[in-house]
C-alpha cells in the first residue's frame, strides 16, 4: 500500500480541523493590537505558565518530532547530553538578564546594548541574530514539508509556500501576543500526541515483551547509553560538552535570542518572567529524553517488525526505476535476512550471552545502510528530483503512517505541523521585531506613529516569510535536522553570548573594542567550524571566550581616543 493511501477521512478531519483552530485562534484573538507594545511585546500581560509553555514551544519545533527519534533510533539516547545545560541557563538568565530587561524596558535583546555601548554593536549583535534565525526558520518550514511530501506526494516547493504562508497569516495579523496563545494550545496538543504515541508502540509489541524487556533489548544494541564521561572531543555528545558546551549554547538561546526573549519579555512582572523559564527549565530535559525514549522504543519495534533499508519512500521509489535496482536488492535481501536473525534472538526477549552476535549483526546492518546511502547518491545525480539519502528524519513517519489507526495518525501528523507553526511562527515575529526596532526604527529620523511602527513591523513579518520559505526551498537533509539548527546557532551564539556578558560584567570594555572583537570571533569560529577542528557545541563557548578576551585586550593596549583618560581612571581607583 502506498503511504499517501494511509490517510483516511478522519485523519484529514482532525488534521484540518486542528491547524484551521489555531490560525483562526490566533487571528482572531489578538485582531485588535493597535501599538508596538501590544504587538511587540504582547501588551506585556502574559502568565508564567503561558510564557513557559511559549518558550518550551518555540524551541520544539517540528524538527524536534521528526528528528529527534530519528537521532535516538540510529544513535541512541546519548543526545539527551545535549539538553543538561538548559536548568543552568535558566537560574542564571533569571537572576542576571530579566532583571535588566524588564528594568529598561526594551522591546528586543539589542536595545540594552547600545546603551552600553553603542549603535553599530547593537546593530551588528542583531544582524547576527538575523542571519542565524533567517536560516533557522527555513529549516522549520522544510521539516513539515518532508512529512506532507511523504503523505500526500506532493513536491516540496509547493509544501514550503503552502506551510510558509500558513504560519505568515496569523502571525502578521496578531504578532507576539498571537504566537504566544496559540503555543499553549499547540503544546497540549504535542504532550497529548506524544504519550498516545508511546502507549500505542509499546501495545504494538510482542505480548511476552514487557517494558523492561524492550529497554533490555535496545541496551543490547547500545541504544541506551544515557551518559558518556569520556572526553573525546571526536565526539559530540557528552556530559562535558553537555554541560559547558550546551550551558553556553542555551544562555545565549534563551538569553540573547529575540525569538525566546521575545517570549518572557511579554510578562506581567518579573516574577512571572522567572518562573515560566524556571518551569521551562525543570520540563525541558524530561521531554526530550521522553520523545527520545520514543525513538528507542520505535527501534524496539522494528526488532520485532520489518523495516526498510532506507526510511526515504522517494528514495526507494526512485531506485526502482534506477539502472540500480538489482545492486539495492541484494543489499535489501541481506538486510532481511538480519532482521530474521535478530527476531529469532530477541523472540524470548535478551539474553545476555547474545550481546556480541547482536552487536555484530547490527554492525552489519549499518554497513548495508551505508552502500545503500551511496547507491541513492548515485540515483539523486542522475535523477531530476531531489533524493535524500539520509533517512532519520523519516523514520518516525515511516512508524506513524504505517503502525498507527485511523484517527490516531491525522492527530500525530497535527502534532508535528502544530510544533512546525509554534516555532516558526516565534522566529518571524523576533526577525520582523528585530528588524522593525533594532534597525528600522532606530535608524529613521523623522518621528513616526505607533501605528506605523505596527505596520512596518507586519510587513517586515512578511519579508522574513518570504526568505524563510525561500531558504526552505533550497535546504538538505544535511546529516540530521535537529543538528543542522544546532550547528548554524553554535556558529553564531557563543560571540553574541560574549557581547552581553561583557555588557554585563565588563564595564571598562568600550563599544569600538567589542565590535571589532566581535567581528574577529566571528571570522574565527566560521574558520574553526569549516576545518572541523572541535564538535559544534564547543564553539559556543570558544566564541564566547574569544570575543571577551579580544575585547579585553584591545581596550586594555589600544584604547581609543577619549577611553585613555577613563582607563588611567580605573587602574588608579
Amino acid at each position: 500500500m502506498e503511504i499517501s493511501s494511509k490517510l483516511h477521512t478522519i485523519d484529514w478531519v482532525i488534521l484540518s480541523v486542528t491547524l484551521i483552530f489555531i490560525v483562526a485562534y490566533g487571528t482572531y484573538v489578538t485582531r485588535k493590537n493597535k501599538n508596538v507594545t501590544d504587538y511587540i511585546k504582547g501588551g506585556s500581560d502574559s502568565k508564567w505558565w503561558t510564557i513557559g509553555l511559549s518558550v518550551m514551544a518555540t524551541q520544539a519545533s517540528a524538527i524536534t518530532f521528526l528528528s529527534t527519534p530519528g537521532q535516538a533510533f540510529h544513535s541512541g539516547m546519548g543526545f539527551v547530553q545535549f539538553y543538561f545545560g538548559i536548568p543552568l541557563a535558566m537560574i542564571i538568565i533569571c537572576v542576571v538578564f530579566i532583571p535588566i530587561y524588564h528594568k529598561l524596558k526594551v522591546y528586543t535583546a539589542y536595545e540594552f546594548l547600545e546603551g552600553r555601548f553603542d549603535l553599530k554593536t547593537r546593530s551588528l549583535a542583531a544582524i547576527l541574530f538575523l542571519i542565524q534565525r533567517g536560516l533557522a526558520a527555513g529549516i522549520t518550514i522544510f521539516a513539515p514539508a518532508i512529512i506532507l511530501s511523504a503523505v500526500l506526494d506532493w513536491d516540496l516547493l509547493t509544501l514550503n509556500i503552502i506551510i510558509g504562508f500558513l504560519v505568515i497569516i496569523y502571525t502578521v495579523s496578531g504578532g507576539t501576543k498571537a504566537v504566544n496563545v496559540t503555543q499553549k494550545q499547540q503544546m497540549v496538543i504535542i504532550f497529548i500526541g506524544m504519550l498516545i504515541a508511546f502507549f500505542m508502540i509499546m501495545s504494538q509489541l510482542p505480548e511476552n515483551i514487557s517494558f523492561t524487556n524492550a529497554l533490555e533489548i535496545a541496551g543490547a544494541s547500545d541504544k541506551m547509553e544515557v551518559l558518556d564521561f569520556s572526553f573525546d572531543l571526536s565526539n559530540r555528545y557528552t556530559i562535558w560538552t553537555g554541560i559547558l558546551g550546551g550551558t553556553f549554547l542555551m544562555l545565549s538561546y534563551f538569553g540573547t535570542d529575540q525569538s525566546q526573549v521575545q517570549r518572557y519579555l511579554s510578562g506581567k512582572s518579573i516574577r512571572e518572567s522567572q518562573l515560566g523559564l524556571i518551569f521551562n527549565g525543570l520540563l525541558k530535559v524530561p521531554m526530550q529524553f521522553f520523545i527520545l525514549l520514543i525513538g528507542v522504543m520505535v527501534f524496539v519495534f522494528y526488532q520485532f517488525n520489518a523495516s526498510p533499508l532506507n526510511f526515504n519512500p522517494t528514495a526507494n521509489e526512485e531506485i526502482l526505476k534506477s539502472e540500480f535496482v538489482e545492486e539495492y536488492k541484494k543489499l535489501e535481501n541481506e538486510h532481511i535476512k538480519i532482521e530474521n536473525d535478530k527476531r529469532l534472538l530477541f523472540s524470548d526477549g535478551f539474553q545476555l550471552e547474545e550481546k556480541e552476535r547482536i552487536q555484530n549483526l547490527n554492525k552489519r546492518d549499518l554497513e548495508l545502510k551505508e552502500s545503500a546511502k551511496e547507491i541513492i547518491k548515485k540515483v539523486d545525480e542522475q535523477s531530476i528530483k531531489k533524493i535524500e539519502s539520509n533517512d532519520k528524519d523519516y523514520v518516525f513517519i515511516h512508524f506513524i503512517l504505517n503502525n498507527l489507526p485511523r484517527g490516531l495518525i491525522g492527530l500525530l501528523l497535527a502534532v508535528i505541523l502544530s510544533a512546525a507553526m509554534s516555532s516558526t511562527a516565534s522566529e518571524l515575529n523576533a526577525l520582523a521585531s528585530t528588524t522593525a526596532i533594532d534597525l528600522y526604527k532606530r535608524n529613521v529620523k523623522e518621528v513616526k506613529s505607533e501605528a506605523h511602527f505596527v505596520k512596518a513591523s507586519k510587513w517586515f513579518t512578511l519579508v522574513w516569510g518570504l526568505i524563510a520559505i525561500s531558504v526552505a526551498c533550497v535546504a538538505k537533509l544535511f546529516d540530521n535536522l535537529i543538528q543542522l539548527v544546532n550547528i548554524i546557532g553554535s556558529i553564531f551564539y557563543g560571540n553574541v553570548l560574549g557581547i552581553f556578558l561583557l555588557a554585563f560584567f565588563i564595564k571598562f570594555v568600550k563599544g569600538n573594542a567589542v565590535f571589532i572583537a566581535a567581528l574577529i570571533t566571528q571570522v574565527l569560529i566560521i574558520g574553526v567550524f569549516l576545518l572541523d577542528w572541535l564538535p559544534y557545541l564547543w564553539l559556543n563557548l570558544l566564541g564566547c571566550i574569544l570575543v571577551m578576551g579580544i575585547a579585553i585586550v584591545i581596550q586594555l593596549f589600544m584604547p581609543q581616543k577619549g577611553e585613555k583618560e577613563e582607563l588611567e581612571t580605573i587602574e588608579v581607583n
